[in-house]
């Protein structure tokens, strides 16, 4: 390769990637306002950011891809352990953590900075960040899922199925909860897609359905359960 050649790929290359990058700049500056829904970023949503950094959370804790690694993901806390279970690790942490090998400290936080940071976690896990952190995806199943499939042998299904709650109303073979259907046979009367419909919006399909949706679930679990349920014959 020529001296020339060589200026000429390193030329082209350059002016291409910097409006590649010049370019996704300016989408997501467009974008951004839409992307992380701007329209709810209220006062307590600032406030709770505001006592998110004056607490150095930081520091343990990675939100949106920046902070420390020592601590779990902040980016879906409030889906993945829900409001109830946020407020109690902060006001609790050596309690909510006494068996973890990974400690916690008390910062003492106070009722309004709490209340706060929840409307902060709750406004940055409405953000279209591509499906990010992975652990979080919609489109996995949870690691005592995974646990369960790699320990006790049972399908991914299966384990959805005992993992959620779902036989403190219904039974299979004689074991479970009695206030829902008998589920042994239910791949008998409905298909997969018709499970999938029914598990997240019941009373479209029965009105008189005593049973929520499942919104809990993410896409990957409701694929296995309802696989798992139409399998039983």
């Amino acid at each position: 390769m020529t001296k020339k050649a060589a200026f000429w790929i390193f030329l082209l290359g350059t002016l291409s990637s910097a409006a590649l990058f010049l370019g996704l700049t300016w989408d997501m500056h467009r974008q951004v306002d839409a992307l992380s829904h701007a329209d709810r970023l209220s006062d307590t949503v600032v406030a709770g950011k505001k006592a998110f950094e004056k607490h150095n959370c930081n520091d343990c804790h990675t939100i949106l891809g920046f902070g420390g690694y020592y601590a779990p993901d902040l980016t879906r806390v409030m889906q993945r352990i829900g409001e109830v279970g946020v407020r109690y690790r902060i006001r609790h942490p050596e309690l909510a953590f006494a068996a973890s090998m990974r400690k916690m400290p008390r910062q003492d936080i106070s009722d309004a900075d709490t209340e706060n940071i929840l409307s902060f976690f709750n406004w940055v896990g409405g953000i279209d960040n591509g499906d990010w952190p992975p652990q979080d995806s919609r489109k996995r199943l949870t690691r005592g899922e995974k646990r369960m499939v790699a320990m006790a042998g049972v399908t991914p299904g299966a384990a959805v199925f005992q993992e959620k709650g779902c036989m403190n109303c219904h039974s299979l073979h004689g074991t479970g909860g009695t206030f829902g259907p008998v589920l042994d046979t239910i791949g008998r009367k409905l298909t997969l897609e018709q499970i999938e419909h029914y598990v997240k919006d019941p009373k479209s399909v029965n009105p008189n359905a005593m049973m929520p949706p499942q919104t809990a679930l993410s896409d990957r679990e409701l694929e296995e359960v309802a696989s798992f349920l139409a399998g039983l014959k």
